[in-house]
């Protein structure tokens, strides 16, 4: 069976990962629209390309970053073609010296695992350690492809939604940059 054979519109029915299942009921609660589809699990953007094509959805690159430090956490969302350059980055939200996080702190922080990470990830972080920043080219589209906090499913939303009731939701204002 493809993936094109799986699509759903509301939670699955079965067994889900409890913070799988957590992304279904706030979307649900919030009145947010999804489209979903179960596939292997996918750890680069290649493996989601049979995802996108089922959804009709650029899913979008979401790289955990931290500060020297490791005292800032920064969750960033650009598009899944686009290159990710640290200092085009650091710049613009006045980090220097950024880096990828350990997993240990994404697990921590967002209740995620590496290769799993998505913006749903943030109803987790009710202490707001964790900044969003957006590439504006992501805002671009009407809708927004992401993993519901594990990376064997992945669902579209409107982008509008994820903006103006997820995000509101979470306690995140998301910082938007240009890459």
């Amino acid at each position: 069976m493809g993936t094109k054979d799986k699509i759903f519109y509301s939670r699955p029915d079965e067994d889900r990962l409890q913070k799988e299942i957590d992304t279904y009921e706030v979307l649900e609660r919030l009145d947010i629209p999804f489209t979903g589809t179960d596939h292997e699990a996918a750890m680069t953007m290649e493996d989601l390309q049979a995802a996108e094509e089922a959804l009709n959805v650029k899913i979008s690159k979401n790289l955990f970053l931290c500060n020297s430090s490791k005292t800032k956490f920064y969750m960033l969302i650009m598009p899944g073609s686009k290159k990710f350059l640290t200092k085009n980055l650091s710049s613009q939200i006045n980090s220097s010296r950024l880096s990828f996080a350990d997993g240990s702190y994404m697990e921590e922080l967002l209740n995620i695992t590496p290769g799993s990470l998505s913006v749903f990830g943030l109803m987790y972080d009710r202490e707001n350690r964790v900044s969003l920043i957006i590439d504006e080219d992501v805002l671009g589209s009407e809708y927004f492809g992401c993993h519901p906090c594990v990376n064997t499913s992945t669902v579209r939303v409107k982008t509008e939604d994820i903006l103006n009731k997820f995000l509101p939701y979470t306690d995140h204002q998301p910082v938007i940059v240009r890459l």
